[in-house]
């Protein structure tokens, strides 16, 4: 009996001890601090934050319709009847100005871009030649809601401005080129930057500028743009300012295929002692280059830029644009007091344009490739992230609303079987996270 009752006691002991231990063990499992909504298996991907450099500031604040409930660096709230919702100056948006059509610009401008050749003679021979006509057949594997719109179109504008915010995106990055340049396959579209400016600011969206390559770029030529912009935009209540580690308020600049110049003429412009340097001058601001490629790296930090974004959406297609680089980059970034901008896209198809270049195509897969690339960014702790893009519809980048068409000659793609506004409210999804997140790692 005796022994019966020893038996039952290290049972029972044992049986305590497993209970214990398994309720430590289950606590010791609870979600990370950092991630606690991310997808199983992304905590082993977070390092450490770095030091807090820089932060988004929202300028001269006003707000859409509606009564303002809270404002602050990264976002301003607004009061519907029925709810509060946001918008988030640290999620930034890619955005084109490009387009036109006969009933705004007399023709159509983009929506009937060449299929460009490759540089290949015998892989171009394999592959169709011309160029796309509009309205039934457009350079884009999507069709948007608006149908091949117009840029300069105020209702246009009005609509981009709603989808945005209703994306809570809060900066608009929009592509620039300088009075009377274009890109290779466009008109000069400059003068519809204040347009683009009014709207946005009516949204409480805030506009910074993605500088594009254009001949004879140089060194020079960017102090010239630079101060324009800056003498043109910056009493402009949309005119995006960030605050700097030393608690100076810059504009921010993306500067798109920066790797073109080398970082010896950078360094003219962006180190103190450059040669024509914008530095402690009232142009100062604070300036992004591209990284495609790993030595790139090196290049920014010598040029003197102050960060690196990656751009492209197609997870692969380049060092800066494959997620698996990323938390090298950002750590490379921290230890050299920089700014890493990891850009998220909802998927890449481009054969619109480039008929040959099948193999970067990234499937969308009804959104989860987006969230994929969203839970990336945020698994480096960025201060900002950017989405490729708001409207690149060669790239089939757009997470503009775009709807289901067929044509004679063409059988578009779509968000079916979701709503046309799927990627729209993923992006807010993911910017109330990002935010949440950030809030978490500041404590």
């Amino acid at each position: 009996m005796t022994r019966l009752r020893k038996k039952a006691f290290i049972a029972l002991f044992l049986f305590t001890l497993f209970i214990f231990g398994t309720m430590m063990g289950l606590r010791a499992l609870k979600p990370s601090d950092g991630f606690s909504d991310l997808a199983p298996g992304m905590g082993e991907f977070v390092g450490e934050r770095g030091g807090d450099r820089r932060r988004p500031v929202s300028n001269d604040m006003v707000v859409s319709p509606g009564q303002p409930h809270l404002a602050s660096d990264t976002k301003v709230v607004f009061t519907k009847s029925d709810r509060d919702y946001s918008i988030f100056y640290d999620v930034q948006i890619f955005y084109y100005l490009w387009y036109g059509n006969p009933q705004m610009d007399g023709k159509y401008i983009h929506w009937d871009h060449v299929l460009v050749p490759h540089w290949d003679p015998k892989i171009a021979a394999s592959h169709a030649k011309g160029r796309h006509t509009p309205p039934e057949d457009i350079a884009s594997s999507f069709y948007p809601e608006l149908g091949p719109y117009s840029s300069r179109d105020p209702t246009v504008l009005e609509s981009h401005m709603s989808q945005i915010e209703a994306a809570a995106a809060g900066v608009l990055v929009l592509s620039w080129y300088p009075p009377g340049i274009a890109d290779n396959h466009g008109e000069p579209c400059e003068d519809l930057v204040p347009a683009v400016m009014d709207a946005a600011h009516r949204h409480s969206i805030k506009v910074a500028f993605h500088i594009q390559s254009y001949k004879g770029r140089t060194d020079l030529s960017m102090y010239d743009n630079i101060k324009y912009i800056m003498d043109k935009y910056g009493n402009h209540g949309a005119f995006y300012r960030f605050r700097s580690t030393t608690g100076r308020i810059l504009p921010l600049f993306y500067v798109y295929d920066s790797y073109l110049t080398p970082p010896e003429a950078w360094a003219d412009l962006l180190h103190p002692a450059g040669a024509h340097t914008l530095r402690g001058t009232p142009y100062d601001g604070v300036f992004l280059a591209l990284v495609v490629e790993e030595r790139h790296k090196h290049d920014i930090l010598a040029g003197g830029f102050d960060g690196m974004y990656t751009y492209f959406a197609s997870n692969g297609f380049s060092f800066g644009s494959s997620h698996q680089n990323w938390k090298a980059v950002k750590d490379f970034c921290d230890g050299n007091n920089l700014l890493f901008v990891p850009s998220a896209g909802p998927g890449y198809v481009d054969t619109a344009v480039r008929p040959w270049n099948n193999h970067n195509t990234r499937n969308r897969v009804n959104g989860r490739y987006y969230e994929t690339s969203l839970q990336a960014a945020l698994s480096v702790r960025p201060e900002i992230v950017t989405i490729t893009s708001f409207n690149e519809w060669h790239e089939g980048t757009q997470i503009e609303k775009a709807v289901p068409r067929k044509t004679v000659t063409r059988l578009y793609l779509d968000y079916q079987p979701q709503r046309s506004d799927l990627y729209l409210e993923l992006t807010r999804k993911w910017a109330e996270h990002f935010n949440k997140e950030k809030d978490k790692w500041l404590m």
